[in-house]
């Protein structure tokens, strides 16, 4: 952890989760435990791909909660540029203020991208979508509660963990335990790197808590998104009980190789390197373009 700002687990943020069954991702409100400030991680706007229609019944969950509690909105974090769900961030920030924070990597996320997708020079490519960037190491604060941003990369080349007080949010760097670990095979992505990145989460507290951004429910159980560093060390089946370098990048490139694209990858990608924004054409209506062949 020497590479690391300074811990403060003394500092115990209220973490309030919401699940969206649509693309499995958990969002979290969370608030610092001597103020009304909160960070929103991880929104989800809703989309119908079959019909082209927007929607938001998580964020507007999310949202009532916040007002209902008198919460005030400081932070508003994407852990990367998802390719499972639409972002939510803008209509948050749209509603409730804050800032829209991501890795300072999304550079990399959108200059490869903007070509998969043929963007014009109109895109910009140096995250001047988002309100902060990120780099590693970076700290900032929730009302007054000290929190800080570690790159992860290796699912993406922009993934962040943030630790806020005595919890960590993994984003796609880490499932639970016995989900094990995001794929490594998107353009840009490095089964390699993302072992290394859980390794460096892994030298965290073992009782600190560690919340991630998605869960399937491994052979039937209860979805969960609650665990702790200890729990990972020990019973992750990717890379807990001292998992090896060599067996985990073997192992994601054979399973990665089997895996379907995640069914709104298209779309989200799109959306979520414009910060949430979807594209307009000439005329100002909203379109979005499938790339043939080059996903």
């Amino acid at each position: 952890m020497s590479d690391m700002p300074p811990l403060h687990l003394e500092q115990r943020p209220e973490v309030t989760s919401f699940f969206d069954p649509q693309s499995n991702t958990i969002s979290y409100v969370v608030q610092d435990p001597a103020s009304n400030a909160c960070a929103v991680i991880d929104a989800v706007m809703n989309f119908d791909y079959s019909a082209g229609r927007l929607s938001f019944d998580c964020a507007d969950e999310m949202i009532a909660f916040i007002e209902e509690r008198g919460l005030a909105v400081e932070w508003i974090i994407e852990t990367h540029v998802h390719a499972d769900h639409l972002s939510g961030a803008p209509y948050v920030q749209g509603r409730l203020g804050g800032k829209i924070g991501i890795g300072e990597h999304i550079q990399t996320v959108q200059d490869t991208f903007g070509k998969v997708f043929n963007e014009g020079t109109e895109f910009q490519r140096d995250g001047s979508q988002f309100d902060a960037l990120f780099s590693d190491g970076d700290t900032y604060t929730i009302g007054g509660m000290p929190c800080f941003a570690v790159h992860t990369p290796g699912h993406t080349p922009a993934c962040m963990v943030h630790v806020m007080g005595d919890a960590a949010f993994a984003g796609d760097t880490l499932f639970m335990p016995d989900g094990g670990s995001a794929r490594a095979d998107f353009p840009g992505g490095d089964a390699g790197e993302l072992y290394d990145s859980i390794q460096r989460v892994l030298t965290l507290p073992e009782d600190m808590r560690l919340f991630v951004c998605h869960d399937y429910g491994p052979g039937g159980r209860a979805i969960a998104w609650e665990t702790t560093i200890g729990e990972q060390r020990a019973a992750n089946i990717h890379v807990g009980r001292g998992a090896s370098r060599e067996d985990f990048v073997k192992m994601r490139t054979e399973r990665d190789a089997q895996l379907a694209m995640p069914k709104l990858i298209i779309p989200a990608l799109q959306v979520n390197m414009r910060a949430g924004d979807v594209p307009q054409d000439a005329d100002g209506n909203m379109v979005l373009k499938i790339p043939i062949g080059k996903l």
